[in-house]
């Protein structure tokens, strides 16, 4: 058997028997690949279960892939989120030292403008008012709360006698 695509010269006839015996060993071997070759080719079944090695294969390298994939989107995720959490929370705190600033000011304001108003009820007081209850007044002036709380007291007991009259 000849092989027309290997670029050799075709055998047309042995010169001695021992370029005869090279001949046929070299005829066996080729013949041996071809059968070889063949026998590959009629395998289908051994050809199916390398095929399935083979998606097998690709199908793992594309799950890790898919796997890396996800976890680095995963991973911007998270840092993208916890960047906007930082933001959110330097603007919440910025809000808030604002809003105690406006408060801090608005009191100071409110504790003079207080002040004015006492100062000028005591001097209302000290003028307009009787001198033997004079330090009574001034003493309500200058506490409101148990003022409050008393006047609270014998409202409630003027309302409850006034309701509950004795029989």
């Amino acid at each position: 058997m000849t092989d027309r695509t290997s670029g050799e010269p075709p055998v047309t006839g042995a010169k001695g028997p021992d370029e005869l015996r090279r001949q046929i060993e070299r005829t066996r071997s080729e013949l041996g690949d071809t059968v070889e070759e063949l026998a590959g080719k009629m395998d289908v079944k051994g050809r199916a279960r390398a095929r399935a090695a083979d998606l097998r294969d690709k199908a793992g390298a594309m799950t890790v892939q898919l796997r890396s994939s996800a976890a680095q989107a995963g991973h911007t995720v998270h840092d993208r989120a916890t960047q906007a959490g930082h933001k959110v929370q330097d603007k919440a705190v910025k809000s808030g030292h604002q809003v105690q600033d406006r408060t801090l000011r608005a009191g100071h304001v409110t504790q003079g403008k207080a002040s004015q108003t006492s100062a000028a009820l005591e001097r209302r007081a000290e003028h307009s008012v009787p001198r033997p209850a004079r330090p009574l007044v001034m003493a309500a002036i200058r506490h409101p709360r148990p003022t409050l709380i008393v006047g609270a007291a014998v409202a409630t007991v003027v309302v409850v006698s006034w309701r509950y009259p004795k029989k």
